[in-house]
């Protein structure tokens, strides 16, 4: 492995996106002590890192990141100074309290998917056996939960991408849908630049003329929420044109005539009517995907984060399944995840319904696997509990003490100022964060926490490879890292054994917790890792060499067929009407990450995107009387948020786009609908119906 900055940095990964790009840290004279450079010998982004890669070690500076806990000695009084003894000690006595008054599933848990996999690990464990609750579940439910289901629906497993990133350049057609993968993970951008240099053609999916969709041979726009019409549509021009490879869905599927009967009511001008899409495109769309000798489809949080974002991953996969386009070399249907450890995040047990391994909670082999690596007995498990918004709903009510590690809801959540109303509601809250959130300033105890630099562990990228980020900084004197504190915090529980501080050691419970399991680890090393760029999981045995790709012999079913789930479109959970005539679509933009908590501490960040905007299209702006620049007022049956137009001819006429990662007037999330899909309890992030109003 080759580090431009020789032989003294120490070769790590980014803090943000599942990405998880290649990065060295090299030791500096100045504050934070550490600088980034590029790690070219890593093979994904290959040395390449954008703006906030780049900046990452500014978070760790002194001046804007958390030092010392913070406890409010008073209800209503402010966030004061602390030792970790009082603070621990207020934190232990907080959730006894809720337990002691109102029962173990009085005491909820809110996790995060930028948490390594230790530390997820030991969060759902601390959870289930120190608390006894079950009301524990994480961010990554508003990330991939829909594309998990609709994956584990279909080929009896989830892992995001089940195959490397490096394929998607050498297949013959990608069809992108909803993601704007140059401004979410631009290094990733090469993958589809080489795709065409090499031939292949892509199609992108987006209401949007993205900065992603103006590299497309052929752009879709379709109206917000309806992705799952358009997937029917060209799946029932598949069936239409004869285009379906009889022979894989004879051989390699189950399930096919129900699927293919219900597709038949989607034709292409019903379809153009719905989406907004002409039938000529859906046509040459077709033609694209069909034509190539091999193609993938890929979806993001566009048709994933709405009510009904399990059935239309499951459309997009079944197009994938007809055509042939699954469990071959170059071939299928991956998920971009979005946080950077939002896969392993999910697989090792701080979801509501999962335990590590990704094994099922209701499942009373895993459950007896699991408590044996635990030294408990399985029926001491509580089932699963509520998903991530019903949990968060659920605050000052049933549950009455949260503790929330590594998330921002006040600013991430949909429906947010009423989750804020919820979180303030609470007998008692902690946090434990690397900054000072919003989230974290309505805490009764902060816990301050080390960063990615500071500590070493494990995450699991997008393309399913387990990574290993390195300590390469030693923390401030007042901050501990997550396992310490869960450490600390178990022994004044009652707990002084079980909860170990060093990763490695986590690590390795975590392996026999997960062997057997879907998601195995068990073969894979702090060791393997470092020599071998990554270890793509399942990996068994440490003598085995991992599984870059998936379901080429067989699918994780137990007949080893793919399944095909008939589905059928249905409308949004809000349409519009005269009172909300306009869609609103929330997004990213390149220099901010998720809730904004840590990037919007970083000055070069701040200046290429200093605040909030709306989006719209000229026609929209004549008819409010808006112009680019003004305030301009965004309602929904929700809330209201407020920030300068931005007109472009670059997003249909009918919507309006905001990004989400600010507070205050301009929060996005005051406004977004927490609609649930009723399989993955997403929320209904990407489309609901407002108002426009003149604010300036």
């Amino acid at each position: 492995m080759t580090d431009a900055a020789g032989d003294d940095a120490v070769p790590t990964h980014c803090p943000y996106c599942a990405l998880q790009c290649g990065m060295s840290l090299r030791r500096t004279a100045d504050d934070p002590g550490v600088e980034v450079v590029e790690r070219p010998g890593f093979p994904v982004n290959r040395g390449a890192l954008c703006g906030k890669g780049r900046t990452a070690a500014a978070v760790l500076s002194s001046r804007v990141r958390l030092t010392g806990p913070l406890v409010r000695r008073s209800k209503d009084g402010p966030l004061e100074p602390a030792g970790w003894d009082e603070a621990l000690g207020a934190v232990a006595a907080g959730l006894t309290a809720a337990r002691a008054g109102h029962g173990p599933d009085a005491v909820g848990v809110f996790g995060g998917g930028g948490l390594t996999n230790e530390k997820a690990y030991a969060l759902g464990k601390f959870a289930r056996v120190v608390l006894g609750t079950s009301q524990i579940d994480y961010n990554g439910r508003f990330c991939m939960s829909s594309a998990a289901a609709a994956h584990q629906r279909a080929f009896g497993l989830d892992r995001g991408m089940p195959f490397p990133l490096a394929d998607v350049a050498r297949t013959g057609c990608v069809i992108l849908v909803g993601s704007n993968l140059a401004e979410t993970m631009p290094p990733a951008l090469r993958y589809l630049t080489e795709l065409r240099e090499n031939g292949g053609t892509l199609i992108v999916v987006d209401p949007r003329r993205t900065r992603t969709a103006e590299q497309a041979d052929l752009h879709l726009a379709p109206r917000p929420g309806t992705d799952l019409a358009l997937a029917l549509g060209l799946l029932h021009l598949v069936v239409a044109q004869g285009r379906t490879d009889e022979e894989f869905v004879r051989e390699r599927t189950t399930g096919w005539p129900a699927a293919r009967a219900a597709v038949m009511a989607h034709w292409p001008e019903h379809v153009e009517r719905v989406t907004g899409v002409p039938v000529p495109q859906l046509r040459e769309a077709v033609r694209l995907f069909c034509d190539a000798p091999t193609g993938m489809v890929l979806t993001a949080r566009g048709p994933e984060q709405q009510s009904k974002g399990t059935d239309t991953v499951g459309a997009w996969i079944n197009l994938t399944l007809a055509t042939g386009r699954a469990g071959r070399p170059l071939s299928g249907y991956g998920c971009l995840t979005g946080q950077g450890n939002g896969q392993g995040g999910r697989e090792h047990g701080q979801k509501a319904d999962q335990l590590p391994g990704y094994r099922k909670l209701t499942d009373p082999a895993a459950r007896e696997h699991v408590a044996r690596v635990w030294g408990v007995a399985p029926d001491s498990l509580p089932g699963p509990g509520r998903s991530a918004y019903e949990l968060l709903d659920a605050l000052g009510g049933d549950v009455r003490a949260l503790l929330l590690m590594g998330s921002n809801p006040v600013v991430s959540a949909p429906r947010a100022a009423h989750i804020e109303g919820r979180l303030r509601s609470l007998d008692f809250l902690a946090v434990a964060d690397v900054v000072l959130s919003e989230t974290a300033a309505l805490a009764d105890v902060v816990l301050p926490v080390t960063q990615w630099a500071e500590e070493t562990g494990t995450t699991t990228s997008l393309e399913g490879r387990v990574l290993l980020r390195r300590r390469a900084l030693t923390p401030p004197p007042g901050v501990r890292t997550d396992l310490q504190l869960l450490n600390g915090l178990a022994a004044l529980l009652g707990h002084e054994k079980g909860f170990p501080p060093d990763p490695e050691e986590v690590f390795d419970e975590l392996r026999r917790a997960s062997a057997g399991g879907p998601a195995d680890y068990s073969g894979i090393t702090y060791r393997r890792i470092a020599a071998e760029d990554g270890v793509f999981w399942p990996c068994p045995e440490e003598g085995h060499p991992g599984t870059p790709r998936l379901f080429l012999d067989r699918f994780a079913t137990e007949d080893g067929r793919a399944r095909f789930v008939p589905v059928v479109h249905r409308p949004a959970a809000e349409e519009t009407d005269a009172e909300y005539p306009v869609l609103l679509t929330t997004g990213r933009v390149v220099a901010q990450y998720q809730s904004g908590a840590q990037t919007r501490r970083v000055a070069e960040l701040n200046e290429a995107a200093p605040g909030p905007f709306v989006e719209l299209h000229p026609r929209l702006a004549e008819r409010v009387g808006v112009e680019d620049g003004e305030l301009l007022a965004v309602v929904s049956r929700r809330g209201r948020a407020v920030a300068p137009a931005r007109v472009t001819d670059a997003i249909r006429a009918d919507t309006v786009f905001m990004p989400f990662h600010w507070p205050g007037e301009g929060r996005a999330n005051n406004l977004t609908n927490p609609a649930l899909d009723p399989t993955s309890r997403m929320p209904e992030f990407k489309v609901c119906a407002v108002r426009l109003e003149r604010a300036g």
